[in-house]
């Protein structure tokens, strides 16, 4: 079973590839699900790592609707990632109405190429995932990463079962949200060759009082959060 690793900095990244992963997808900002790393994040991380580097292309937090200047900044960064040796781009865009965008994600998917493409948790969003599921391997999209529309993975583990057992030839359902030692064994036994987790915790870098916040008090700023190469290492001897 393949083990990909959410690293959310350079420190992180390191992290995983000691604790063993195979994979990483590379992004900032996990606090607010995710946003693309800066250019000398990347560049580190690719020059610091021997493992796959996959790297979220998302331009801001929130939801996947992009005007039309957002979306020009994600095809750039999707340039920008192919062109400094990135192995893979996770990204992907929905319509207002939460229905899969076709015709941006194809322009992403098209653009990333050769590289890997997997549409990221925007998926568990989509009013009919099927149907979404059939349109993005009709794309060629590598991937999907997804909870199963559920809180966590596990909870959707039903979704995910039925998902990988009738499009699993087409496509790779990667689930992924809320794995932990308790539940990942679950999904090796069901089958799935790739499982995506951040095996992260909140470490207290500052221990002085926070005098302002500038996060609307979304999250204590006084915590980072970190990839432990040991949590890591402990859930890929699980399922390898």
């Amino acid at each position: 079973m393949l083990v990909e690793i959410c690293s959310n900095s350079l420190e992180s990244a390191r992290s995983a590839e000691k604790g063993g992963a195979d994979r990483i997808e590379l992004c900032a900002e996990l606090e607010v699900g995710g946003v693309t790393p800066s250019y000398g994040t990347l560049k580190q991380v690719l020059k610091s790592l021997s493992i796959e580097v996959f790297v979220l292309i998302r331009p801001r937090s929130g939801n996947f609707t992009y005007s039309d200047s957002e979306f020009e900044v994600m095809k750039e960064d999707i340039i920008w990632c192919k062109e400094i040796g990135c192995r893979g781009i996770v990204s992907g865009v929905l319509n207002n109405d939460n229905t899969l965008d076709v015709e941006r994600t194809r322009e992403l998917i098209q653009l990333s190429g050769p590289l890997s493409f997997t549409f990221h948790r925007a998926f568990d969003w989509v009013k009919e995932p099927e149907e979404a599921l059939k349109k993005l391997i009709d794309m060629g999209c590598s991937r999907v990463l997804t909870s199963g529309q559920q809180p966590t993975a596990y909870k959707g583990i039903k979704m995910l079962n039925h998902l990988h057992k009738y499009y699993g030839n087409h496509i790779t359902l990667m689930p992924g949200g809320g794995i932990n030692e308790d539940n990942i064994t679950a999904f090796k036994q069901a089958g799935f060759p790739e499982i995506h987790f951040s095996a992260s915790q909140p470490i207290q870098q500052l221990k002085a009082t926070v005098p302002l916040a500038f996060n609307a008090n979304l999250y204590d700023e006084r915590y980072v959060r970190k990839t432990d190469a040991t949590k890591v290492a402990e859930l890929v001897a699980l399922v390898k």
